[in-house]
C-alpha cells in the first residue's frame, strides 16, 4: 500500500504540473484567436478594451470545452516520459499492475472531472451571459436568433375572454431585440383562440418583466378580431370569413405570459454554453408549448456526459506508458495525443448533428463517443499489457 501511495502522488505531481502548463498555453491560443476575431466588431461604443473584457468572460467556457484534451496530451506526455526513461518499467517490477495504474489514475482524474462540471455549470455560463450583455450594451444591438424579423417564441396561457370556458390561448411572440437590462423591444403578439384562429394581433414599443409571470407592455397598439354571427342555414365562405377588426391604443397593458427574462436570456448564448439547469427549464418550456427539444436534449445529456470524458482521456493516455523509447520519440507520441485529442472533439460534434440529423435519442448521441474511445483505450491498454 505505501508503494501504491508514492506512485499515486509521483503520478499527481507529474500530471498536475504538465496539465497546469498546457491548460495555461492552449487557453492563450484560444484567447488569442477569439480576440482577432473580436477586433472585427470593434466600432463606435463597443472598444478594444471592452472587446478583450468580452474575450476575458469567455475564457472560463474556453477552459470548459479544453479540460480533456489538455489531460489527454499532458498524461500522454508523462507516460511517454516515464517509459523513456524506464521508470515505469520500474513501478512494474515493483509490483503495479495495469488494472491498479487504472484506477489510481481514475483517482487523480476526479478532482479535474469536478473542476470540469464547476466550469461547465457555473462559472462559464454565468460569464458567457455576462459577456454576451456587455457586448449588446456597448454597441446598441439586439440579441439575433439567425432570422432578420428577430427572435420568436411561441407561448401559451389561459383564455379569460368570457365565454371561453377555460380553454388556452396561443401566442408568438417576436420580440426584435433584448437589452442588457433584460427588457425586450419591438415586440409583435400573435394571439390565437384554442381553435387556433388569429384573435388578437398586439404591436408594442417595449416590454418589461414585473414578476409573477406577467410582463408590462408600454405603447400598444391592438388589433382585435371579432367573429359576426352569421345567418342559419347560410353556408360560409372559408376564403370571406365573417370578422371585423377592431383597433385600440394603451399607453400600457400587462401581459401574462409563461416567458420570462431567464428563458429569453438563453437566447444570448448557444445550448453548448448553456448550464443543465437552464437547459432543462428550456427544454421544459418548448415540451409545453409542443415544440421541438432534441437540440437542446442532446446539449443537455452532452453537458452531462463530458465531465466523464476525463476518465476516457486518462484511459487513452495509459498504453502510452507500455511504450519503450525505441517505439517512437516523446514528441512523436504527444503530436498523436494531440491529434487523438483533436479526433474525440470532431467525433463528439459529429455526432451531435448526426444525432440530430437522424433523430436519435439525445442519450445515445452523447453517450457514444466517449463510450467508443473508452474502448479505444481499454483495448490498446489490455494489447500492450498482453505484449
Amino acid at each position: 500500500m505505501k508503494v501504491l501511495y508514492v506512485y499515486e502522488r509521483y503520478f499527481a505531481r507529474l500530471i498536475y504540473g504538465v496539465f497546469s502548463f498546457i491548460l495555461f498555453a492552449v487557453l492563450a491560443l484560444f484567447v488569442f484567436f477569439d480576440m482577432l476575431n473580436e477586433l472585427e466588431s470593434v466600432q463606435g461604443g463597443y472598444t478594444s478594451l471592452i472587446a478583450f473584457f468580452h474575450v476575458m468572460l469567455e475564457a472560463p467556457t474556453r477552459v470548459y470545452e479544453v479540460l480533456p484534451i489538455a489531460v489527454l496530451i499532458s498524461a500522454i506526455y508523462v507516460f511517454s516520459q516515464l517509459a523513456s526513461q524506464s521508470e515505469y518499467t520500474i513501478f512494474r517490477v515493483a509490483g503495479l499492475n495495469t488494472r491498479q495504474a487504472l484506477f489510481s489514475l481514475f483517482k487523480l482524474a476526479v478532482p479535474l472531472a469536478i473542476t470540469t462540471f464547476i466550469f461547465g455549470e457555473f462559472i462559464g455560463p454565468a460569464a458567457e451571459q455576462y459577456a454576451q450583455k456587455i457586448k449588446l450594451q456597448a454597441i446598441g444591438a439586439t440579441v439575433s436568433s439567425g432570422f432578420r424579423s428577430g427572435v420568436w417564441v411561441k407561448d401559451r396561457d389561459k383564455d379569460n375572454t368570457p365565454g371561453a370556458a377555460g380553454g388556452e390561448v396561443t401566442r408568438f411572440v417576436n420580440v426584435q431585440g433584448l437589452k442588457a437590462d433584460q427588457s425586450i423591444n419591438g415586440i409583435t403578439i400573435y394571439e390565437f383562440d384554442s381553435n387556433y384562429r388569429l384573435r388578437v394581433i398586439r404591436v408594442a414599443q417595449e416590454g418589461r418583466y414585473q414578476g409573477g409571470q406577467s410582463w408590462q407592455l408600454n405603447q400598444v397598439n391592438e388589433t382585435r378580431f371579432i367573429e359576426l354571427p352569421h345567418e342559419a342555414g347560410v353556408r360560409r365562405d372559408a376564403l370571406a370569413p365573417d370578422f371585423r377588426a377592431e383597433q385600440a391604443r394603451f399607453p400600457n397593458m400587462v401581459m401574462h405570459s409563461e416567458l420570462t427574462p431567464q428563458i429569453l436570456s438563453v437566447l444570448l448564448v448557444t445550448p453548448e454554453r448553456m448550464s443543465t439547469v437552464d437547459l432543462f427549464r428550456y427544454i421544459r418550456h418548448l415540451r409545453d408549448n409542443k415544440q421541438d427539444t432534441q437540440r437542446y436534449e442532446i446539449a443537455f445529456w452532452k453537458k452531462v456526459v463530458y465531465p466523464l470524458t476525463l476518465f476516457v482521456m486518462v484511459a487513452l493516455a495509459l498504453p502510452f506508458a507500455y511504450l519503450h523509447a525505441r517505439a517512437g520519440a516523446v514528441g512523436v507520441k504527444v503530436f498523436g495525443g494531440i491529434m487523438l485529442g483533436l479526433s474525440f472533439h470532431l467525433s463528439n460534434t459529429l455526432f451531435s448533428h448526426v444525432g440530430l440529423l437522424h433523430t436519435w435519442p439525445p442519450i445515445i448521441s452523447a453517450l457514444v463517443p466517449g463510450t467508443l474511445y473508452l474502448l479505444v483505450g481499454l483495448t490498446a491498454l489490455r494489447w500492450v499489457d498482453r505484449h
